[in-house]
């Protein structure tokens, strides 16, 4: 039990930063509503999505249960791991980062599963908390709430420019939360280490 502690911290702290700022911003703002944390390139903006991380969504409902299914799938994995990585030592920076990954996808499947019983809607008014009617949506079908939006940059494309020329361009556009920068960072860290974390873990096998 003692080599699972840094993985238990790390997934148990990060959950509860995650939820925390989800439950705030679901219980205090308005879908679409938003606030400037640092002049004109950092907002805490709430939106909700359907799907994957940074607001890419797979549609329809049969798309959102495989989403939903395929991300158990997917934790369970990848707990398996972190727990074989653990238990036989492997480096302390790989354990760290698949911890990070790990703990980002339960932060979203947290929302997917529960936040549609739990919640009311935040359509035109800031949701309820157990709200006496029942929540927006069954088991499996909630929205993951994203808040984090960051437009960098903000211009218009040439107007010679194929498609897209003469409308607006914004960098960083996508609206994320701390799980999906958690799988991020994670899996940037797995594979900019990747030559030391493996090298350690065969020398360790």
């Amino acid at each position: 039990m003692g080599k699972l502690k840094t993985p238990i911290f790390i997934i148990i702290a990060i959950l509860i930063i995650d939820q925390s700022l989800k439950i705030w911003v679901k219980t205090n703002m308005m879908l679409g509503e938003e606030f400037s944390v640092i002049g004109n390139w950092f907002y805490i903006h709430f939106v909700e999505n359907n799907g994957m991380a940074f607001g890419m969504e797979l549609g329809g409902d049969w798309g959102k249960i495989f989403l939903s299914v395929f991300r158990i799938v997917a934790v369970t994995g990848i707990g398996w791991y972190l727990y074989k990585l653990s238990c036989k030592g492997a480096p302390k920076g790989l354990i760290i980062s698949v911890s990070m990954v790990l703990a980002g996808a339960l932060g979203n499947i947290i929302d997917s599963m529960f936040y549609g019983m739990i919640f009311s809607h935040s359509y035109s008014q800031i949701a309820a908390l157990f709200p006496d009617g029942g929540g927006y949506a069954p088991f499996l079908h909630g929205r993951v709430v994203d808040m984090f939006y960051f437009p960098l940059i903000t211009g218009h494309y040439p107007e010679w420019f194929p498609v897209l020329g003469g409308q607006e361009f914004i960098f960083f556009r996508p609206v994320f939360n701390i799980a999906d920068s958690s799988i991020t960072l994670g899996i940037i860290s797995i594979f900019v280490f990747q030559k030391q974390y493996f090298k350690e873990e065969k020398a360790i096998d």
